[in-house]
């Protein structure tokens, strides 16, 4: 057959699913009445390594890793096969009096890489699951021990921590939370140490440092009251790539222990190496008394998250009474697949130097992200390992931001779709997540079509 009825049978495919699709479908974080128009829908067949290939037969670069979840690339063949394996030996079984193998395992895997202290592993869903844990443990534990004043969560403005209601209730965006905000707990906002707010001349570190102060003000306004502080270590991702210094996270650590409140890491999109090293929390060598784990965790396979805690936290459930019991349950807890996958990909971390070759890489988007810095309307490129973000403003002198109608980061989004490169924005904020298994060729590729996306987009 010829290429050009090839590729005309491809692109009518291709048609023909987006109709099926959206006579039926109802996808996330999404707009329906843009489709297909506005927002262009775009039906995948396979991916590898860091492409996906569309049903029309283009090719797509993933530089969002598919909303942060993948780590080693699309296909990943030791993960499948894994996955695989166990799908033969025990697919499933309930995890309450029951166990297996996979799950021991990893378990004992997650407490070895996570930072000292941490002795117990609770297996949920999702990110968002993972987070509702937390809070329930936090709370629960301190109502175990007799202390029923604590009642109250302390969250970081400009945070997200996920979409189930208690999860919601501790995020600060209001496109998130505004319309649930009569549903949702009301936690005690501190402000954010991001750095891009520091004041003229304030060093980064400075910044967090001065927001901590405030922090502490918030905890000696409501001592003997907060359960727990919850924050993204170093990186608030949802909240625009927005990044902080490590400083801030030994002070909320300090503030915690002082007022005997709990700390809860929500690293479920930046552990696993993302930030440059295995857990985020290792740059400020702190332990959380709650570390939050997914996406990443089964290197982008499958749904699956954990709750690091400490024996202090697990023993404050253990009585005779089932009302001290931590009551809380998911049907696919501690899934033997999800486990295998997990299992896969830290054995990948284990075998090779992961963490190594992904600072090298991060070197490399640093330099590739040059042009972007001189641009007149980027205010700034930020980094931390193998994150790196583009604010896209009005105005780079004053930082004064774009008309939020005018949507200039779905203008980019749309120029780097052409260009073969998923691009993502968080309003017009772009940014590079990629595998980590990206390459020289593939990293220019997204440099030049970044650039393109900037200029069609400030244009």
């Amino acid at each position: 057959m010829h290429k050009d009825n090839i590729d005309t049978a491809m692109l009518a495919e291709a048609g023909a699913w987006r109709s099926r699709d959206l006579a039926v479908l109802w996808h996330p974080c999404t707009q329906m009445a843009e489709h297909p128009d506005t927002l262009p829908l775009i039906p995948i067949r396979r991916g590898r390594g860091v492409w996906l290939e569309g049903v029309d037969g283009r090719q797509y670069l993933d530089a969002v890793s598919s909303w942060w979840t993948n780590l080693f690339g699309h296909g990943e063949p030791r993960i499948a096969a894994a996955i695989a394996r166990q799908a033969n030996e025990l697919e499933h079984v309930i995890f309450a009096g029951f166990s297996h193998e996979p799950a021991l395992q990893l378990a004992e895997k997650l407490l070895a890489l996570a930072p000292p202290g941490l002795a117990r592993v609770f297996y949920a869903d999702n990110g968002s699951a993972a987070v509702e844990v937390a809070l329930k443990m936090s709370f629960h534990s301190f109502l175990n021990r007799g202390d029923a004043r604590r009642k109250k969560f302390v969250a970081l403005s400009n945070g997200y921590h996920g979409e189930t209601l208690g999860a919601l209730s501790m995020a600060d965006i209001p496109l998130y939370r505004r319309v649930y905000a009569p549903l949702l707990l009301e936690p005690l906002f501190a402000p954010s140490p991001d750095a891009y707010e520091s004041e003229a001349g304030e060093s980064a570190e400075a910044c967090a440092l001065r927001r901590a102060d405030q922090l502490a003000a918030i905890f000696a306004q409501h001592d003997g009251e907060i359960c727990a502080l919850i924050l993204e270590p170093l990186v608030q991702c949802a909240g625009g790539m927005r990044m902080h210094h490590p400083a801030y996270l030994r002070r909320a650590r300090e503030i915690c222990n002082a007022h005997g409140a709990h700390l809860i890491a929500d690293e479920i999109a930046v552990g696993f190496g993302r930030t440059g090293t295995m857990f985020a929390c290792e740059q400020a060598a702190v332990t959380p008394d709650f570390l939050c784990l997914s996406k990443g965790l089964t290197g982008g396979f499958l749904p699956m998250s954990a709750v690091l805690t400490t024996a202090a936290v697990y023993e404050a459930f253990l009585d005779e009474s089932r009302d001290r019991a931590f009551l809380h349950s998911h049907s696919y807890t501690g899934n033997p697949l999800g486990c295998a996958a997990a299992l896969a990909s830290l054995a990948i971390f284990e075998s090779e130097p992961v963490l190594e070759r992904n600072r090298s890489t991060a070197l490399r988007m640093a330099a590739l992200a040059t042009p972007l810095r001189e641009h007149p309307h980027v205010a700034e490129v930020r980094q931390t390992g193998m994150i790196l973000a583009i604010e896209l403003v009005a105005d780079k002198r004053s930082r004064s931001a774009y008309p939020a109608g005018e949507r200039r980061g779905l203008r980019a989004y749309r120029r780097a779709l052409e260009d073969g490169v998923v691009l993502r924005p968080l309003g017009d904020i772009l940014y590079w997540m990629p595998p980590y298994c990206i390459d020289e060729g593939a990293l220019q590729h997204l440099a030049r079509a970044t650039l393109a996306a900037v200029q069609e987009a400030t244009g």
